[in-house]
């Protein structure tokens, strides 16, 4: 069995996902300190008890997330909910890893970029003007389809029913996305020249937006617009190390 030194694990991921380029809402990197040697590796969206329950089950050395801990503006105490999951990595000498917005916008592993190929794109770019570069995409069909149509593909590829708001009477060709909660980019969207936006989170007044800019709109759900970068890293890493990288999916509906 393969296995890799924590600060050599470290050391690959911040190199591939640039961590110190990017401002962010949270540490990127090593969050909580494990095991000197890892073996397997454990991954999954969000550091959740059921995920952190999941990797000792497994006998896992690391967690590596997309949404892990420590957010800006988050309270300090260490107690209740943020105690367990702590503890639970404490106990077990587990290291966690975390990348935000490193993921999102990577240009090949990245959030925005696997779902990109959800949707069938071969070519897509960064809005210019919107940083971090690569948090907003715009991206063009190669035929004309539906938003409909569009929410569809989303539905069998994401196995998540999308909210779809649709305001244009004629099939798109121009997309903009930002996954997870990035609902609040439908203006730059817009005024990249996108037909049809679509992100992971909707909020109150982005229906009030497309309906208001002549935009259409899909919610495609956080989570699921957000399983896919970090699988992506886990492939990643076990491609480049050898070690066991199991990704696990702990359902949620947001």
């Amino acid at each position: 069995m393969s296995e890799i030194s924590r600060q050599a694990l470290v050391q690959l991921l911040e190199q591939e996902l640039q961590t110190g380029m990017i401002k962010d809402y949270c540490p990127n990197g090593l969050q909580v300190e494990g095991k000197s040697q890892i073996k397997k590796i454990i991954a999954g969206v969000t550091a959740s008890q059921a995920l952190l329950d999941a990797a000792v089950a497994a006998g896992a050395d690391a967690v590596m997330v997309h949404h892990g801990y420590f957010w800006k503006n988050e309270d300090y105490p260490i107690t209740g909910m943020k105690k367990r999951r702590l503890q639970t990595l404490l106990k077990q000498d587990i290291s966690l890893l975390a990348y935000h917005l490193p993921l999102d916008v990577h240009p090949v592993l990245g959030n925005n970029a696997q779902l990109a190929l959800k949707l069938g794109l071969t070519q897509w770019q960064a809005v210019a003007g919107v940083s971090p570069a690569g948090v907003l995409m715009r991206g063009s069909l190669t035929t004309a389809m539906t938003s409909r149509q569009i929410a569809d593909r989303l539905h069998l590829e994401l196995n998540r029913e999308p909210l779809l708001h649709a305001v244009l009477e004629r099939p798109v060709t121009e997309l903009a996305w930002c996954t997870g909660g990035g609902q609040s980019y439908i203006e730059q969207a817009y005024a990249s020249g996108a037909e049809l936006f679509i992100s992971g989170e909707v909020s109150e007044q982005t229906i009030h937006s497309s309906r208001e800019l002549g935009i259409d709109f899909i919610a495609a759900g956080h989570h699921a617009t957000e399983r896919y970068g970090i699988q992506a890293l886990a492939e990643f890493v076990q491609q480049k190390t050898g070690v066991l990288c199991e990704f696990i999916d702990i359902d949620n509906p947001a």
